[in-house]
């Protein structure tokens, strides 16, 4: 989906990156004949904790520029007939888009001028001197560049380490499970329907999402896979699972997490309990009406004292910039986050052209560069 910014903290690259590619994907879009939807969210509310919860949310949407509509119980069923709550927030600005048809035109551009796409090729080693960066991939390949950007998602940790970077966190994959409603249901909801999260818990809850096909998905939950890219239940890697067991600062975070971790691994197991999280504000749903979708893996970055790292993260070495943290809304961000790097890699060329300017592997929480350009 294209996020408004609702739930990131106030000044954080996510809340400044999400506002901004709210519109700069809105205006790709339109610049490449790509179809999307400004159906708008809506939060909503189904108890007295959430709707104090959600009067926090009204305040954090204040904070970060967004348009927003407070709706009465009444308001709430008027828009959405089929859901039932004691109140909710719509957020006009959100909406949806296939990312395959983006990646795809941004691919298409790319190409166009001059630049070569690659497939099928693991990068198996890196290697930093003064002049840049050698690649070697598993099909044999050597590549040099002056100057080498990382965007590895599940595994951005083990690319930095190649390059002899202690990167300062790892890597841990939570799978996310969605199901799709039965045809039938394509016009059950109006909008974007998401209930109100517990800010204790590091994920948003199961939602309801119209798609751009006109089908509607439920999800996702948020189930430690046992594999980098354990997108199936039955994916195991002995040497990903012996790495987990073995990181502090994850272990921390399921012992944190312990009780909803194992709620979400019984709700991935029993269909039973998922449909009950979704029918607390759509009761007319079944388990029937739940039909298999593909899963999706989220990359989250964890610190070595246990902490979910909440914002986008970046690397830097005197050679390289790599995107170590990009969870939702990475997607919708992905223009000023592309922008973000280009400065980066601009004071990286300034620095190798003066000596005296150095630059140490360090996270870097700069500002969005002021020329930020869709």
């Amino acid at each position: 989906m294209i996020h408004a910014g609702v739930y990131y903290t106030p000044g954080s690259l996510k809340a400044r990156f999400c506002l901004a590619g709210n519109q700069a994907t809105k205006t790709f879009c339109d610049q490449n004949n790509i179809c999307y939807d400004t159906c708008g969210k809506m939060l909503v509310a189904t108890s007295e904790l959430e709707m104090t919860r959600m009067r926090a949310l009204w305040e954090r949407t204040a904070a970060n520029g967004l348009e927003r509509e407070w709706l009465s119980a009444a308001e709430l069923r008027e828009r959405e007939p089929n859901i039932i709550g004691l109140g909710g927030i719509f957020v006009p600005s959100s909406g949806i888009v296939r990312y395959r048809d983006i990646a795809t035109a941004m691919a298409n551009r790319f190409q166009a001028k001059g630049g070569e796409i690659i497939y099928h090729a693991d990068v198996s080693a890196l290697t930093e001197h003064a002049a840049g960066v050698i690649i070697r991939t598993s099909r044999g390949q050597e590549i040099e560049t002056a100057t080498l950007i990382g965007c590895a998602g599940l595994m951005a940790d083990r690319l930095v380490k190649m390059l002899g970077v202690d990167p300062g966190f790892i890597i841990c994959p939570f799978r996310g499970e969605y199901f799709r409603l039965a045809p039938e249901h394509n016009r059950i909801v109006n909008h974007l329907i998401y209930p109100i999260p517990d800010p204790a818990m590091p994920f948003l809850g199961v939602h309801l999402t119209r798609m751009i096909d006109g089908s509607v998905t439920v999800g996702p939950n948020a189930v430690l896979a046992l594999k980098r890219e354990g997108y199936r239940k039955r994916d195991i890697s002995f040497a990903d699972t012996l790495e987990i067991l073995r990181s502090p600062g994850i272990r921390r975070v399921l012992q944190n997490h312990l009780l909803s971790g194992l709620n979400e691994m019984k709700n991935s197991l029993c269909k039973s309990g998922y449909l009950r999280r979704v029918q607390k504000y759509c009761p007319s749903l079944t388990a029937n009406d739940l039909q298999p979708w593909p899963a999706g893996v989220r990359a989250q970055a964890v610190s070595p004292d246990g902490k979910l790292i909440d914002d986008f993260l970046f690397v830097a070495t005197p050679r390289s910039i790599h995107t170590c943290n990009a969870p939702s809304p990475a997607a919708t961000s992905a223009i000023p986050i592309g922008a973000h790097i280009v400065s980066k890699v601009q004071a990286l060329r300034e620095s190798q052209i003066n000596p005296g300017r150095t630059l140490r592997a360090a996270r870097s929480v700069d500002v969005l560069h002021a020329a930020f350009t869709r």
